[in-house]
């Protein structure tokens, strides 16, 4: 196959009319030019140049390659300038993976600052409601960041950006202190369906704890669960960063706390794109709303 030096070459030639000038322009010495030329004449089985007393010109060949010749070399110095546009941020293409309950608080801002910043670079988004299918969509390729909580199975990269806590919410309740997972099983819960692996986790959790939570209702989204719970169809526990500033119902910790890890995952950590959209999801880390701090028990 030609290599885009012969190429080059081959192009320098013709533009200059004379191999010593192409060589000088090309930095090479005369005999390594027209070494490159004789290999794209035996690639092709002709020649592409004449030699002349007083320089060379193109020959049939010649001139039938030089047009596809030149856009190789603009093609391969597209690429180029492509690749470098993208090391710097600039260019590309980022596919996030999210879980949906860190979308609003942790992502959203996020999005907006890296807008502003790389405005050329496309950004796609998954929310999905199972860190295990969050991780799938990262380990087959089809996401380059998954963030989210941590997934039962994951052998590739991944770095903790900030654990949130689960809290119990409520429409209206007596007390400001924590809750018992007893206390809160008590009574049907607003659950999730089997399809978000929060419910799972959390059932193993009260198994662990004695405990059998029965499900009043369930939904996919925490930020569902929440709503319900806000509107007295029963507690739901949820991650603190599904509930936002405006939330009308109660947020109460609980006792002993339960915390989930908030996890970045991808296997290709060395990404020039992802490093730096990584880099600005752990800088802002896992907020929670004030109004919804102050409803929650320090934990020392």
């Amino acid at each position: 196959m030609a290599t885009l030096r012969a190429l080059e070459c081959l192009v320098a030639v013709l533009d200059f009319g004379s191999v010593t000038e192409a060589a000088a322009r090309l930095h090479m010495s005369q005999p390594a030019l027209s070494h490159q030329l004789a290999a794209l004449e035996r690639e092709i089985g002709t020649p592409v140049v004449e030699r002349l007393p007083r320089g060379v010109r193109a020959t049939a060949a010649g001139r039938a390659i030089v047009t596809d010749a030149r856009a190789a070399l603009a093609a391969a110095e597209r690429v180029v300038t492509t690749g470098r546009a993208v090391a710097a941020g600039a260019q590309g293409q980022l596919r996030i993976a999210c879980a949906e309950s860190l979308t609003a608080g942790l992502l959203a801002p996020v999005l907006r600052g890296w807008w502003r910043r790389h405005p050329d670079v496309h950004v796609t988004l998954d929310e999905m409601s199972s860190a295990d299918a969050l991780s799938e969509l990262v380990r087959a390729g089809t996401a380059d960041l998954g963030i989210g909580p941590r997934p039962t199975h994951w052998d590739g990269h991944l770095e903790v950006i900030g654990r949130e806590e689960i809290a119990a919410a409520l429409a209206a309740a007596d007390t400001a202190k924590p809750l018992t997972l007893n206390e809160i099983a008590a009574e049907p819960v607003v659950h999730y369906h089997p399809d978000n692996g929060l419910g799972a986790w959390l059932d193993d959790i009260a198994a662990d704890r004695g405990v059998t939570l029965t499900a009043a209702t369930r939904t996919k989204q925490a930020n569902t669960a929440a709503q319900l719970a806000a509107a007295g169809l029963g507690t739901a526990l949820v991650p603190t960063s599904a509930l936002s500033a405006t939330f009308p119902g109660v947020v109460r910790s609980l006792r002993p706390p339960i915390f989930r890890d908030v996890v970045c995952l991808t296997t290709t950590p060395n990404d020039p794109l992802v490093q730096r959209f990584q880099h600005e999801v752990r800088k802002r880390g896992v907020p929670v709303p004030a109004a919804i701090a102050a409803q929650l028990t320090p934990q020392r």
